[in-house]
């Protein structure tokens, strides 16, 4: 398996005030994006740069990895 996104991924969603909410099914997780105000759900195994992009842009960042 390769490396994952997830460390990053998880940086600038804290860095934009999301916050972990709970462990959702298999090896996702519930955050909360107060700039949407919406629970994304994200993977701890993500492994695609598109993927972690889509993730940012569904918590309404900007920013890409």
């Amino acid at each position: 398996m390769g490396s994952t996104f997830y460390p990053e991924l998880v940086a600038l969603l804290r860095q934009a005030g999301c916050t972990f909410v709970r462990q959702g099914k298999g090896s996702h997780e519930i955050w909360f994006s107060p700039i949407t105000n919406k629970n994304i759900s994200v993977p701890f195994t993500v492994q695609s740069k598109h993927t972690a992009n889509a993730i940012l842009k569904q918590a309404g960042i900007s920013e890409k990895l």
